[in-house]
Order: structure tokens, then sequence, then C-alpha cells
């Protein structure tokens, strides 16, 4: 894999195009204590600037540790792409209605009684830096690349990695 860091606006570009294709994020918080606590949570939205915003319950655990240590590492996989992308920042717990109806979508009524449910926050991760690894094929041809490389004693390049300094 080369490495390719990116930087301000292509890396803030970088992080939109991998949280938008993966969209499920395991959110860490409690980033000062061991062990974190970690729970999937789905990209509702990744904003102009980079900023990427979920939908949280205010009694939550994560809400509450966000109130406590605003850090957050954000963790997206997808295997089948062989993409993966982990963002750091500071997270923030948004309760404006405007922010909650444009967040807000059919899915969110497993979780919440609609917009008005006085349950209902936002969380918006505001990314400080992150690391990223994509491929350039799916996994298949990957696999397949790795065994010519292997068969040829060749190294191949499988895609690029590097640092995303927003």
């Amino acid at each position: 894999m080369s490495t390719e860091n990116k930087y301000n606006k292509e890396a803030q570009e970088k992080v939109r195009e991998l949280a938008k294709d993966i969209k499920v994020a395991m959110m860490a918080t409690n980033l000062g204590k061991t062990p974190l606590s970690a729970i999937p949570m789905t990209t509702q939205k990744i904003d102009v600037e980079g900023n990427i915003w979920f939908l949280s319950s205010k009694k939550s655990d994560h809400n509450q540790d966000i109130e406590k240590d605003n850090r957050v590492q954000l963790l997206y996989s997808d295997p089948s792409s062989m993409a993966f992308l982990s963002a750091y920042g500071k997270a923030e717990i948004h309760t404006d209605k405007s922010v909650l109806k444009d967040l807000y979508s059919s899915m969110a009524d497993n979780w919440f009684d609609g917009v008005d449910d006085p349950d209902l926050t936002a969380i918006k991760v505001i990314p400080e830096n992150a690391y990223y690894w994509d491929t350039k094929g799916n996994k298949l041809i990957n696999i397949f690349k790795m065994g010519v490389a292997a068969a040829t004693n060749e190294k191949t390049d499988l895609g690029k990695k590097g640092n995303l300094d927003v």
C-alpha cells in the first residue's frame, strides 16, 4: 500500500467519501478510561465542513460520556471493499429542532417517537485527524493481486493509506 497523506479540504473530502459509503461507525467514548465504550452508530449526514452527524438518545451512556469528555473516536470498516477509516475528534450534543428535522428519517422511528421526541438529540463530531486505508479494487481482485505478487515475487500496490489532517 502506498502512503498518501491529505490535508484540509482534501482530507475532509476523503473523510466524507469513506464515511458516506460505509455508513455505520463504531463510536468510542470515554477515551480517558479503560475499557472504552463503543457502540454502532449510523451516520446521518456529513456537512460541508466535514462534520459527521448522528442521532442519539439524551439518556444514552455515550451522550453522558460526551458531556463529561467530548473526545470521540469513530471507526468505519467495510471489509467487502477493503475500506477503513479511523477518525478522532470532538463531539457536541445538539437539541435544536431544525438540526433534528434535517437529520431525522423514518429509520429513526425504530428508536424514537418522531422528531419531537424529547429524548432525541444529535451528535456532531468535528474530526481533528483521521487515518484511512482504501484499496483500489474489491476484495476478490485484491486477493488475486496478492496471489500474482506472491507467485512472481513482485510487490503490488493494493491501494492507499495515510493521515488525514482536517
